[in-house]
């Protein structure tokens, strides 16, 4: 689709920015979905779209209305819940392919593969992506041993992230996780808390094929002796806090880290490829003290906030914010016909600032 100059008397193409509603009272990560569709849809327009944002919820009557009068060129996929729950962001692009139309971003089917965690592991194991070992109810205990971490096995942007969300004593965690199921809704895991660096390294769709663009370190500063060095929610969604403070986000590495980020990016470039992934994402890892690398989400769609972690690596490898959009687009279109599909899991291998 060619970009058509805004004075130009051909009718510019249509662009409809999809994203989840957000109510009034909605968390600060919610709200944050504004900011995204403000900046891509301004930045559409700049590009000679005409870019307009549509709210999708649970009554799906309206949205399919607006698909057909008139009908987009293209669709800017930005949906990451629907009525507040994470779990259900695949039925956006489900609608958009049961309409035959063009979307950006992840395909459906790795949007749920890479947003399910628990799933996501599995599919990294068989792939022999390194992942921190898992835990969920219903299975033994795992023995004594190294701090575990509480995660959401759906929901994003840090939910129920903070410092009590690291714990050592095993025997509690079943009954941690059932308060935080009953708190916050949707199923609860352990994993391992991995002690060390933090990295975020994101992938790209350019004409010559996907590319991993700079890595970006997430360092810790200021953080007392025993608070656990973790990306929380008070980090991502807290912008007066010390942990929002604390966690500063760092391209700038020495020649000593060149063997790690060569690692890094060949297994981010390993998760684009098993998951099946399309026009952008981000790989999310913890660096151990022995130096192994271990993924611990892949996130499909990551956010696009221009002071978001994905938009500042495209500004380090010199993309301006509108390039970036108009590359996403086009990745959009080319790959329409051929929509990428992830791995099967058997398959054998020999927001304000949101990090």
């Amino acid at each position: 689709m060619p970009i058509t100059p805004k004075n130009s008397p051909v009718t510019r193409p249509r662009v409809l920015v999809l994203h989840g509603a957000v109510g009034k009272d909605s968390t600060p990560d919610n709200q944050d979905t504004l900011v995204q569709v403000q900046a891509v849809t301004r930045s559409l327009n700049r590009l000679g779209f005409q870019a307009k944002a549509q709210s999708l919820d649970l009554d799906l009557s309206p949205v399919l209305k607006r698909l057909n009068r008139p009908r987009p060129h293209l669709v800017f996929n930005l949906v990451e819940s629907l009525g507040g729950r994470d779990a259900l962001l695949g039925l956006g692009p489900l609608l958009l392919e049961s309409q035959g139309l063009a979307y950006t971003g992840a395909p459906a089917s790795a949007l749920v593969a890479t947003s399910d965690k628990r799933e996501a592991k599995r599919l990294m194991a068989a792939a022999d992506i390194p992942s921190p070992p898992s835990w969920q109810p219903g299975e033994p205990l795992p023995a004594a041993g190294p701090a575990w971490i509480l995660k959401s096995a759906w929901e994003h942007a840090s939910l129920g992230m903070t410092d009590d969300a690291v714990v050592t004593d095993v025997a509690r965690m079943p009954d941690l996780l059932a308060e935080r199921a009953r708190r916050h809704g949707g199923h609860w895991f352990a994993e391992h808390f991995i002690p060390g660096r933090e990295f975020n390294l994101s992938m790209l769709e350019t004409q010559q094929g996907p590319v991993v663009l700079p890595p970006a370190e997430i360092r810790f500063k200021g953080f007392p002796p025993g608070k656990p060095r973790i990306v929380g929610y008070a980090a991502k969604w807290d912008l007066d806090s010390p942990e929002y403070k604390g966690t500063v986000r760092s391209f700038r590495f020495t020649a000593q880290d060149a063997p790690l980020l060569k690692t890094l990016r060949r297994l981010t470039e390993r998760c684009w490829e098993v998951f099946g992934l399309r026009g952008y994402a981000r790989v999310d890892f913890r660096v151990d003290a022995q130096g192994r690398p271990w993924v611990l989400e892949v996130n499909a769609n990551p956010c696009l906030s221009p002071d978001a972690g994905f938009a500042q690596a495209a500004t380090r490898a010199k993309i301006h914010y509108d390039a970036l959009i108009g590359m996403i687009v086009r990745a959009a279109l080319e790959g329409h016909s051929l929509p990428a599909k992830p791995r099967a899991r058997h398959t054998p291998r020999p927001r304000l600032r949101s990090h």
